[in-house]
């Protein structure tokens, strides 16, 4: 954020088509107090107040071979304690140089304390100490701030390194001119009938007074860079002056006679430009750029001349305060943003007369979901957004134009919801992935036991959008339960939306597969292991025609392969479980595989 406008006093841009050597050199500097100096360029160098010398600080000798070459001296005392810095403007194709010397005798200047010898190929138009009003923070040619106590004396060295120059100005800046700002340069060092110089903008009444006791006559000059010529009629002991120049004015008095000298300096008063009104869109960052706003405040003006800033009040525009960042943070609705122009040469020459209205078009927010899925069991569903704003436009890739609407296909539907204000559009799209998920169904359930982690798998189709359940468990994602014990189970099933939940009881126990009654002790009797975890089971075995061969209950010992006390041939057998279900039902066992190899 630039901050110039409420540190700043005074700055005063040179005049374009004056020449005249302003200060010749370090004796003749020229006196600064809280009005700062107006410069009509510089030429020629003078005196050489550095004797030829390689260096001065940062300083070195130019193309003509010394170090001081087109060159200005000024000099000032603090009155105040702070933060002093100072802006020297001037034309950004040209090269200017400073240094800085704290001290109270030209000939015992010690080396500058701030001093700065970058070339300007950047093509900056500001060269000094504190910060860079343009806000480049990083300029090589700004130099660090002051720390002045009061009663200090300084020299102040200006010089042109490209032997081209239309002047400059010197603004000064920092927190001293905050706490003093009209005391803050001792003016008790000009002793100068006319005062010190003087900066004023364009249309400014500037009446120069060197009334005096006992004079009898006056005669007054004027200097634009050729030498000072005598204004014909100009005998009063006020001069009202209407341009930049040096004047002179010569006061005849019984005693004596007095010769006065004084620099005026008039600046470009601003025209800010009419501003439209902007209107745009709410966004993430809520940010509005005002600078993109500053060509239509400046019209053809130079930017390098003036500077936009932007204000939330009419009187911090009039008084230069309070500047709203560039990057504006905005809410939506209306704001009235004041603007002001104001010269670069001298922040008292600006004009605050424009405002424009910003704003803020709220961009409609959605906030439903991207994924939705229809139940089979229930075929339809509503999408899209259930709180709409009745001042909002809806409308869907399928036509429709209502907030909602209702879906019984899988697919994408986009809707579109617009926010219209003063001509200007406001939108925000969202596509909904529809899918149909099916109610489950458990195809087959895998039983892996007679053994000591029996492990228990659910089959289905579509296993991904499922999860499973065994007993009062937790739902998991994956469909196999190891370490089941031996009993009767409930498997539960459903899906992942919602839409259904299924459930089957199974029965874990173990049999052999195959088993040889030949009086080896080893394998004699086929039987099922785990009957003793149900009610009342019952095992039925049969031959391959259905015909029944023997029926155990968990007191058996099991079958040894004779049917009537013969025994019967190595083959295939069949055989069925039941028991008595919660409800004192007799139910036959799911998923158990059913028959079994009988080997002689």
């Amino acid at each position: 954020m630039l901050r110039y406008f409420s540190s700043v006093i005074l700055l005063v841009l040179f005049c374009q088509a004056a020449n005249a050597q302003v200060a010749q050199d370090c004796m003749d500097a020229i006196p600064i107090c809280n009005n700062t100096p107006v410069n009509g360029g510089t030429r020629d160098f003078g005196t050489d107040d550095f004797n030829g010398a390689a260096s001065s600080g940062c300083l070195e000798p130019t193309t003509l071979g010394t170090i001081e070459s087109n060159s200005a001296w000024y000099r000032f005392r603090t009155n105040a304690a702070g933060q002093l810095g100072f802006n020297i403007g001037h034309d950004s194709s040209e090269d200017w140089d400073f240094a800085l010397y704290q001290a109270s005798d030209c000939n015992v200047l010690g080396e500058p304390i701030r001093c700065n010898f970058f070339d300007n190929s950047e093509g900056v138009s500001f060269v000094g100490v504190g910060e860079d009003p343009t806000g480049d923070l990083d300029s090589v040619h700004y130099e660090d701030w002051l720390e002045v106590e009061p009663g200090q004396d300084y020299y102040l060295f200006i010089n042109n390194y490209s032997n081209v120059n239309s002047g400059f100005s010197i603004q000064f800046t920092g927190g001293i001119w905050e706490t003093n700002p009209y005391d803050a340069l001792d003016c008790s060092i000009v002793s100068n009938l006319l005062g010190p110089p003087i900066a004023a903008c364009e249309g400014d009444d500037v009446v120069l007074d060197a009334t005096t006791s006992n004079a009898f006559n006056y005669s007054w000059f004027m200097n634009t860079g050729s030498g000072y010529t005598q204004i014909a009629g100009a005998s009063a002991a006020t001069y009202a002056v209407t341009s930049s120049a040096d004047y002179r004015v010569v006061v005849a008095t019984n005693a004596e006679t007095i010769i006065s000298d004084v620099q005026v300096g008039f600046n470009p008063s601003p025209i800010t430009n009419e501003v439209s009104d902007e209107t745009f869109c709410q966004s993430d960052s809520m940010a509005f750029d005002l600078s993109v706003k500053d060509m239509e405040a400046l019209g053809d003006q130079n930017p390098d001349d003036f500077i936009v800033s932007y204000h939330s009040s009419a009187s911090d525009a009039t008084m230069g305060i309070h500047p709203l960042e560039k990057e504006h943070p905005t809410l939506v609705g209306q704001e009235i943003i004041y603007v002001r122009t104001t010269s670069m040469a001298n922040s008292d020459c600006f004009d605050a007369s424009q405002s424009f209205v910003l704003e803020v078009i709220e961009t409609p927010l959605l906030t439903f979901s991207e994924e939705e899925v229809i139940c089979e069991t229930v075929g339809t569903l509503e999408i899209g957004e259930t709180n709409p704003d009745a001042n909002f436009d809806y409308l869907w890739s399928t036509g429709e134009q209502t907030p909602t609407i209702q879906v019984v296909d899988a697919g994408e539907y986009t809707l579109t919801v617009t926010n219209t204000l003063n001509g200007v559009s406001c939108e925000s799209t969202r596509t909904v992935v529809v899918s149909i998920s099916e109610l489950p169904v458990i195809t087959n359930i895998d039983i892996a036991d007679l053994s000591a982690n029996n492990v228990v798998t659910i089959n289905t189709e579509a296993q991904d959008v499922f999860e499973f359940a065994l007993n009062d468990g937790e739902y998991q994602s994956h469909n196999t339960f190891e370490g089941v014990p031996p009993g009767v189970h409930t498997v539960r099933m459903r899906d992942l939306y919602g839409c259904g939940e299924v459930e089957e009881e199974i029965v874990v126990v173990g049999f052999l597969t195959a088993f040889s009654p030949n009086g080896d002790v080893l394998n004699d009797l086929w039987q099922i292991e785990g009957l003793s975890t149900l009610n009342a089971p019952i095992v039925t075995i049969y031959d391959r025609y259905g015909k029944l061969i023997k029926q155990m209950n968990q007191f058996d010992a099991g079958w040894d392969g004779n049917f009537q006390g013969k025994p019967l041939p190595s083959t295939d057998y069949w055989f069925k479980l039941s028991y008595l279900d919660n409800d004192g039902n007799r139910t036959y066992a799911k998923y158990l595989q059913s028959h079994f190899s009988l080997r002689r």
